[in-house]
Protein backbone atom coordinates (compact mmCIF):
# COMPACT_ATOMS: atom_id res chain seq x y z
CA UNK A 1 0.00 0.00 0.00
CA UNK A 2 1.32 3.41 -0.98
CA UNK A 3 1.76 5.93 1.85
CA UNK A 4 0.15 9.33 1.47
CA UNK A 5 1.03 12.54 3.24
CA UNK A 6 -1.85 14.14 5.12
CA UNK A 7 -2.21 16.74 7.84
CA UNK A 8 -2.84 14.79 11.04
CA UNK A 9 -6.15 14.87 12.88
CA UNK A 10 -4.79 13.27 16.06
CA UNK A 11 -1.34 14.89 16.43
CA UNK A 12 -2.12 18.51 15.75
CA UNK A 13 -1.35 21.75 17.54
CA UNK A 14 -2.23 24.18 14.76
CA UNK A 15 -2.89 22.68 11.34
CA UNK A 16 -1.50 19.14 11.80
CA UNK A 17 1.46 19.57 9.45
CA UNK A 18 4.13 18.31 11.88
CA UNK A 19 1.89 15.46 13.00
CA UNK A 20 1.30 14.43 9.41
CA UNK A 21 5.01 14.49 8.61
CA UNK A 22 5.75 12.44 11.73
CA UNK A 23 3.14 9.83 10.76
CA UNK A 24 4.44 9.72 7.18
CA UNK A 25 8.09 9.24 8.20
CA UNK A 26 7.15 7.11 11.25
CA UNK A 27 9.09 9.20 13.78
CA UNK A 28 8.15 11.05 16.96
CA UNK A 29 6.18 14.24 16.33
CA UNK A 30 8.23 16.10 18.95
CA UNK A 31 11.36 15.69 16.82
CA UNK A 32 9.59 17.17 13.79
CA UNK A 33 8.31 20.09 15.87
CA UNK A 34 11.76 20.82 17.31
CA UNK A 35 13.35 20.75 13.87
CA UNK A 36 10.63 23.06 12.54
CA UNK A 37 11.17 25.54 15.39
CA UNK A 38 14.93 25.56 14.83
CA UNK A 39 14.48 26.13 11.09
CA UNK A 40 12.04 28.96 11.85
CA UNK A 41 14.44 30.63 14.29
CA UNK A 42 17.69 30.21 12.39
CA UNK A 43 16.20 30.38 8.91
CA UNK A 44 14.98 33.98 9.24
CA UNK A 45 11.35 32.89 9.38
CA UNK A 46 11.50 30.56 6.39
CA UNK A 47 10.18 27.72 8.55
CA UNK A 48 7.05 29.69 9.34
CA UNK A 49 6.49 30.44 5.67
CA UNK A 50 7.05 26.76 4.80
CA UNK A 51 4.55 25.71 7.50
CA UNK A 52 1.88 28.03 6.11
CA UNK A 53 2.47 26.73 2.58
CA UNK A 54 2.33 23.11 3.79
CA UNK A 55 -0.88 23.79 5.72
CA UNK A 56 -2.47 25.08 2.52
CA UNK A 57 -1.10 22.42 0.16
CA UNK A 58 -1.14 19.16 2.16
CA UNK A 59 -4.65 17.68 2.28
CA UNK A 60 -6.37 16.98 5.58
CA UNK A 61 -6.44 13.37 6.75
CA UNK A 62 -9.75 11.72 5.85
CA UNK A 63 -11.93 10.86 8.85
CA UNK A 64 -11.37 7.40 10.26
CA UNK A 65 -14.45 5.17 10.35
CA UNK A 66 -15.77 4.83 13.88
CA UNK A 67 -16.40 1.14 14.56
CA UNK A 68 -17.80 1.72 18.06
CA UNK A 69 -21.41 2.05 16.88
CA UNK A 70 -21.89 -0.76 14.42
CA UNK A 71 -24.31 -3.59 13.84
CA UNK A 72 -22.86 -7.09 13.76
CA UNK A 73 -23.66 -9.65 11.07
CA UNK A 74 -26.38 -11.13 13.29
CA UNK A 75 -28.05 -7.72 13.40
CA UNK A 76 -27.36 -6.95 17.04
CA UNK A 77 -26.22 -3.44 17.89
CA UNK A 78 -22.91 -2.77 19.66
CA UNK A 79 -22.36 0.81 20.68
Amino acid sequence: MKKKLYRSQTEKKFAGVCGGLAEYFDIDVTIIRLIWVLVSIFGAGSGLLAYIICALVIPEQPPVADDSNVYTESGSYHG
